[in-house]
This record gives C-alpha cells, sequence and structure tokens, in this order.
C-alpha cells in the first residue's frame, strides 16, 4: 500500500537509506528532516510503500517541486529506495507511478532525476519506465563549518 509519509516512519526510512544508498544519518536527525519536509507540502512530497503483512515501510520516494527562472515547474525525485530484501517486486515501479499520477494531477509535465554514474541497475529501471538519459554532469560541494 502507498501512502504520505508520517513522522513515526523515521526508523523505518533511515534502514532504508542506510542499506540501500549506503547513507549512514541518525535516526534523530531523519526524524527531523523528515517532520520539518513533511510540514512543507508545497514544496516536498514524501510517499512510503508499507508492506501489507508486516505493516513496515518497505519503499519510499522523495519529491520536491522544482522551481527555476528558464523551466515550467517541475517534479525532482530526490530519492526512490527499496529496501533489499524487496526489490524486484514492482515497488519502484509502483511509486514512481504514484508521483507520475500527482504530478499529472498538479499540472505538472516534467519529471527529473539524477542517479548516480555507478548505478546501472538503476538507470535500465528508469529507463524502463520510459525515463530518458539527459546530459552529463558534475556534481559540485562545500562544507560550511
Amino acid at each position: 500500500m502507498i501512502r504520505s509519509a508520517q513522522e513515526s516512519d523515521a526508523e523505518q526510512i533511515q534502514k532504508i537509506n542506510q542499506e540501500q544508498l549506503g547513507y549512514d544519518y541518525p535516526v534523530v536527525k531523519t526524524a527531523a528532516n523528515l517532520k520539518r519536509l513533511l510540514a512543507d507540502q508545497e514544496h516536498h512530497l514524501i510517499l512510503v510503500y508499507v508492506d501489507d503483512t508486516s505493516k513496515k515501510v518497505i519503499g519510499y520516494i522523495h519529491v520536491e517541486l522544482f522551481e527555476e527562472l528558464y523551466f515550467a515547474p517541475m517534479y525532482n525525485i530526490l530519492a526512490l529506495a527499496v529496501s533489499p530484501q524487496t526489490q524486484h517486486q514492482g515497488i519502484g515501479s509502483k511509486l514512481m507511478t504514484e508521483v507520475e499520477h500527482i504530478a499529472q494531477k498538479a499540472g505538472i509535465t516534467e519529471i527529473r532525476l539524477s542517479s548516480g554514474e555507478e548505478r546501472t541497475g538503476a538507470h535500465k529501471f528508469y529507463e524502463h519506465l520510459g525515463y530518458t538519459y539527459l546530459k552529463k554532469q558534475k556534481r559540485f560541494g562545500k562544507k560550511l563549518g
């Protein structure tokens, strides 16, 4: 079942982030971020996939409204992750399809996402869903403080 994320999902989301995405971010901080992002429904959409039997979150998708001066508003997928034990069961596809439906209802005409260069399996997954490779980019960052 797909539903909107809740603050109580933080621990299960953190575990998925750790196992699947390699982000060992503390549960307390994940919970604080989740609480803040859930309060900003105008810019963030976080959906979870809950296992019908165990009632545990086994996948999630985090989308932000992406607005620029040079594009029409679009959705930017920040994260899509499914528990390693439940992959290849259509969960990621269902989450992506749900976001596409929500986007269409909101008048959003494009969805974009970035995927690490080494994640070739993910690239095939997105291409299978109709997403096309647009361009190579380098990501820059700077730690402050």
